[in-house]
């Protein structure tokens, strides 16, 4: 692998070099760096001639900016033509290939929790002797507010509602036969069963898989980068499968792979956030649900990130995330205090346990009975959590220095799972309680993007926690969006962590703009499109960087 066992007292002044002006932290104590004549930035264009500074990756930047730029204007000129085309994209790529999505993530699991029983688990990022950059309770901020915060607000109420309610009709009653929408064939006419078996697919989606994605991303990026002294993008991951290669077309199809990936998975969160902030604010205040307040508010809040971004990771994304964390758990407190209590109490223990018993069958790829259900959410949900993955896990590389692997990959699998099971718990839970303990159909009746607030128009202080319900939404999409930013750049930039700014501007401004085009040019379905179309390439790279992990790992010392 062409790797060097050194000390941080013996590194070369190349090294040196590279780590004062680039930004990339040195390890610190025993690691096996990479021997390789790169230099991170190398191959970079930079001036600062412009009346601002460039420092960015030729190729992979020009790229990945003129197909963005194109696929925006053509898909903003020919409205009307290219949604059915999204349309039969998404059901064609979801109904081939939702066993190969499956199976991918079964994978990714796997690994992760192998990792973590193993010796390979005592490696410590950035070397034997790092510590951690933030508390514990600054990297759980972090972590929760990047990976999936948009999705839990939006899809909190509605998904187990809408597994609830195919679970307790999966049977036709024409003919008695079991339907294929429904989660493993459902459980009619018994609503206690109905919904153990709606919210543990709704766990499925957000607990251990998409942990295990972005596990897999940010232990990849961390080890080849804080231990092996490479770029922080995705083609180092590679280096060893390709060598030296990866400094060629190689390493820089995977970086435009993981560009396009990230900006298309951001997009399809913020189009989510914006419409359901779209939603909220007319339910609230009256103001008209269409198009153009939708743009309004991703303008408007894709401003907002910009300012975020030019008052640094530190200051910026870590206050907000902080600061978000804080709301979302007052938020979640009060449905369970307010709430059915004893019945969210008792459901987190039951629908954990559902989980667990029925994920083998949740997690299956062949001979489903359930297509339309593992096609239409989970294939899906897999396609865009792997899309994000390349923005989630570069972002939790980046905070996570000083961990051991055993440790960051407890952390990352199991606290945010669990928090997810709690969120969707305390919100699901108390909207399948109005609807079958109350007789209150309201959320049932109500668009997806509208379910949470009319929920919570049933619990005191209906007007106060749904603003709040909205300011989170935002604040969500405002880290997602500086987050996002800070990671496209990043690639673009040859692995640099600390270009220029203009360019995460750039980046930031091009991430609403996607997200609107798609909005335009057929909503939902578009964002859900493009999440698949650019998550299906990308698995096949997480899946080769597998390998590469356990081969990194393996030529690391062990504390």
């Amino acid at each position: 692998m062409g790797e060097r066992n050194v000390d941080n007292t013996s590194r070369d002044e190349r090294h040196k070099e590279a780590e004062t002006s680039e930004g990339v932290p040195a390890p610190e104590g025993p690691a096996n760096l990479i021997d390789t004549d790169y230099v991170i930035g190398q191959d970079n264009l930079a001036t600062d001639k412009l009346g601002f500074s460039i420092d960015l990756h030729g190729k992979v930047f020009t790229i990945s900016a003129l197909v963005t730029v194109f696929f925006v204007v053509i898909t903003l000129a020919l409205q009307a033509e290219v949604e059915p085309l999204f349309n039969a994209m998404r059901d064609w790529l979801t109904g081939n290939l939702a066993w190969f999505f499956l199976l991918a993530g079964n994978i990714f699991v796997l690994l992760c929790l192998v990792l973590i029983v193993s010796p390979l688990g005592k490696v410590r990022i950035g070397g034997m002797h790092a510590k951690p950059d933030f508390s514990y309770t600054g990297w759980f901020a972090m972590l929760f507010a990047a990976g999936m915060g948009i999705g839990l607000m939006f899809y909190g109420v509605s998904e187990p509602m809408s597994h609830f309610g195919a679970a307790l009709g999966g049977i036709d009653a024409e003919n008695g036969a079991r339907t294929d929408w429904a989660p493993l064939g459902a459980a009619a006419d018994d609503p206690a069963a109905a919904a153990r078996l709606g919210m543990a697919a709704t766990i499925y989606h957000w607990g251990l898989h998409p942990w295990a994605i972005y596990a897999v991303v940010a232990l990849a990026l961390a080890i080849f980068s804080f231990n092996k002294g490479l770029p922080l993008t995705m083609r180092s991951i590679f280096y060893p499968i390709l060598g030296e290669r990866v400094w060629g077309w190689p390493g820089h199809i995977v970086d435009i792979l993981a560009v396009f990936a990230t900006l298309f998975g951001l997009a399809t969160s913020l189009g989510l956030g914006a419409s359901q902030a779209s939603a909220g604010l007319s339910y609230l205040f009256g103001v008209p649900e269409a198009d153009a307040t939708m743009v309004l508010l991703i303008m408007g809040i894709t401003a907002v990130a910009i300012v975020s971004i030019l008052a640094g990771v530190d200051k910026g994304v870590r206050r907000l995330s902080e600061i978000n964390m804080i709301l979302a758990v007052l938020l979640l407190l009060f449905v369970i205090l307010v709430g059915p209590t004893l019945l969210i109490l008792t459901g987190f223990f039951q629908n954990l346990g559902a989980y667990v018993v029925n994920l083998p069958a949740l997690s299956n790829p062949f001979g489903r009975e359930d297509a339309n259900f593992t096609q239409g959410w989970t294939a899906f949900y897999w396609a865009w959590w792997i899309s994000w993955s390349p923005f989630v896990g570069m972002f939790i590389a980046r905070v996570s220095r000083g961990r051991t692997v055993r440790e960051f990959l407890t952390a990352v699998l199991l606290v945010p799972s669990l928090v997810s099971v709690l969120w969707m718990t305390a919100f699901g839970g108390t909207a399948i309680d109005q609807l079958v303990g109350a007789g209150f159909e309201g959320v049932q009746d109500a668009a997806l993007e509208l379910q949470l607030f009319v929920m919570l128009g049933e619990l005191p202080l209906t007007a106060i926690t749904s603003f709040v319900g909205i300011v989170l939404v935002v604040v969500f999409f405002i880290t997602s969006s500086d987050s996002g930013s800070l990671v496209i750049d990043t690639i673009t930039a040859g692995g640099k962590v600390d270009a220029p700014k203009p360019q995460r501007v750039f980046w930031a401004i091009i991430e609403g703009v996607i997200a609107i085009a798609l909005l335009l040019g057929g909503g939902l379905i578009a964002l859900q499109a493009m999440a698949v179309s650019t998550g299906l390439p990308f698995t096949l790279v997480l899946l080769v960087g597998c390998y590469a992990i356990v081969k990194g790992l393996m030529s690391e010392p062990r504390g």
